[in-house]
């Protein structure tokens, strides 16, 4: 048995250990060009989804059906070696189908454990909104817990754990939305875009060249880190210098989402907390160990977009969401110094 002693040395000795910024920082833009050689025309949604593996954070993405968003998390999955497994919500999905049963086992006259999709490094769910609540948050536990629990039993998921949840923004009939406390679990919310033109031609030459199907191939994608390595990096993330005045204009930002003109309901107490979480994650890719203004502005649109509510008036008017941060953005002095 260790003694309490050498469990703080060991402790001391993790706090103490250097954050190699830069080496790391090239491995995970190697990582980055290899998903975008294949993820074409979406570069700054692999930056933000790089930003929430990194934090340990999950994503929630809205976009029209066709854009990649099941190829990305097959692309970083297999990049980091790990698993990867796929949902698609529906109406009458129940809890147990995700996350697993008990279950009797005829030929060993005993119960065994069925593990459910969400036993996995990369859970892609797919338009979870078209799930009813429950079913909602069954996933929301697993991963705000990162276990499930079956017949009282804890049972671990793997680490690195990402949950990618996507939303159609257009098909709405037959849904349930996610309420905005359960909105607040994701870490960020990414929209993706339809790509730019020569980036689409790129894609259609890719996937019709000497290939049967429309799916993109990903048999060449190498897998440059294994799961512990992800690991490791997250805790050096989470090692990234923050100054107090850049934490201090992080939790400005997110307090001044309460009394903006135009926003109903502003973030909470863990939209700053995400802020400076992903900051740090920012920085890290950036090779860097502090985190500057910069960093907090870059990453604070979508770690709020999906924390505030705006007022009726502002949606009669045509405004969304991300003009109005932009807008409340200038208006938050950043540190100087």
């Amino acid at each position: 048995m260790i003694s309490d002693d050498n469990n703080e040395e060991s402790m001391e000795k993790l706090k103490q250990t250097p954050v190699n910024t830069q080496s790391d920082s090239q491995l995970i833009q190697q990582l980055k060009k290899q998903i975008n050689d294949v993820f074409i025309g979406q570069v700054d949604v692999v930056d933000q989804v790089m930003v929430a593996l990194l934090a340990a954070g999950h994503v929630l993405v809205e976009g029209v059906p066709g854009l990649g968003k099941t190829l990305l998390v097959r692309l970083l999955a297999k990049s980091i070696n790990g698993e990867f497994a796929r949902i698609q919500f529906t109406p009458d999905l129940m809890p147990s189908d995700i996350t697993g049963h008990i279950m009797f086992d005829n030929e060993t006259n005993k119960f065994r454990v069925r593990r459910g999709p969400v036993f996995t490094n990369l859970l892609l769910a797919d338009e979870i909104n078209r799930a009813p609540a429950k079913t909602q948050s069954a996933l929301l536990e697993v991963m705000q817990e990162h276990q499930v629990t079956l017949e009282g039993k804890a049972m671990p998921v793997p680490e690195p754990y990402l949950v990618m949840a996507t939303q159609n923004p257009i098909e709405q009939e037959g849904t349930y939305p996610l309420p905005e406390a359960q909105l607040d679990r994701f870490i960020i919310k990414i929209k993706i875009d339809y790509p730019q033109l020569d980036e689409e031609h790129r894609m259609v030459k890719a996937v019709t060249t000497n290939q049967v199907g429309d799916q993109f191939s990903i048999n060449n994608v190498a897998k440059q880190f294994n799961p512990e390595d992800i690991v490791r990096l997250q805790k050096q993330a989470a090692k990234i210098s923050v100054d107090d005045a850049v934490s201090n204009y992080a939790v400005s930002i997110v307090r001044r989402t309460r009394d903006w003109p135009g926003i109903s309901t502003g973030a909470g107490p863990r939209g700053g907390i995400a802020i400076v979480r992903c900051a740090r994650a920012y920085a890290f890719i950036q090779g860097r160990d502090f985190v500057t203004p910069d960093d907090v502005k870059t990453v604070a649109l979508p770690v709020l977009r999906h924390r505030i509510i705006l007022s009726p008036e502002m949606e009669l008017e045509g405004m969304d969401t991300d003009r109005v941060i932009v807008a409340l953005l200038e208006k938050v002095s950043a540190p100087r110094n």
